[in-house]
């Protein structure tokens, strides 16, 4: 039987003597095994944990999660000895971005612990009116989220194009589009971690709300502006 901790982590290279582990996040609809690999790539200082959700992969047998306190009361129960160890860090893209800041908030206020460093990609700040005023992508029909999905780009147009890849796709996404879309959060007072903080945002990407201080109006259609 899986412990906890195998049954939420996938590590391609187990690094016992690592420095500093960092905990790698899934973008909606998303695995482990795309960051899982990084163990095999990155410095021999580092073990990479790549978080698995329910749902997907070897869990997919799992309900998915209804919200992200069930997300993070998973991850934190499963690893909590693990960051208590020795240092750690956190990365994730867009849906795993905002995990990975839920994660970090609850560890700080509940366990006063906080990771050396966060990575975020792809993703407005969690309390940015602009994400706080977009439509709810999980309610939007089929016809709608394909558009969507067409219109903000990032998904392989193969799988769009195969409706056996799509019945397996789109109900892991959605499940967890609309845990995106009922997380809130306030602005903090201020800074609640003394760690450094990195945001990317891809090239050709549409700008997001890093500091959490726009506000855009949307309409149902325009998909460019729901960002996951």
């Amino acid at each position: 039987m899986l412990s906890r901790m195998e049954k939420v982590v996938n590590c391609f290279s187990k690094r016992p003597d690592a420095a500093v582990r960092l905990l790698c996040f899934p973008w909606a609809g998303g695995g482990s095994i795309h960051y899982a690999r990084w163990g095999n790539l990155i410095s021999s200082s580092v073990e990479v944990y790549a978080i698995k959700l329910p749902g997907r992969e070897s869990r997919a047998k799992e309900p998915f999660a209804q919200s992200m306190q069930q997300i993070v009361d998973e991850v934190v129960s499963a690893l909590l000895p693990e960051l208590k160890e020795k240092p750690f860090a956190l990365f994730g893209h867009s849906f795993g971005a905002m995990t990975s800041y839920a994660i970090a908030e609850y560890l700080k206020r509940v366990h006063c612990l906080e990771p050396v460093h966060i990575f975020l990609s792809g993703i407005s700040a969690p309390y940015s009116k602009t994400r706080l005023c977009a439509p709810k992508k999980s309610e939007l029909s089929d016809d709608e989220f394909l558009h969507w999905l067409t219109t903000v780009g990032g998904t392989p147009p193969e799988i769009l194009a195969n409706p056996d890849i799509l019945k397996l796709f789109l109900p892991v996404l959605k499940a967890d589009l609309h845990v995106v879309d009922n997380y809130k959060c306030s602005r903090p007072e201020s800074p609640f971690l003394s760690c450094p903080v990195t945001c990317f945002d891809g090239k050709e990407d549409i700008p997001h709300d890093l500091q959490g201080d726009s506000v855009e109006e949307f309409s149902p259609a325009d998909g460019k502006n729901m960002f996951t």
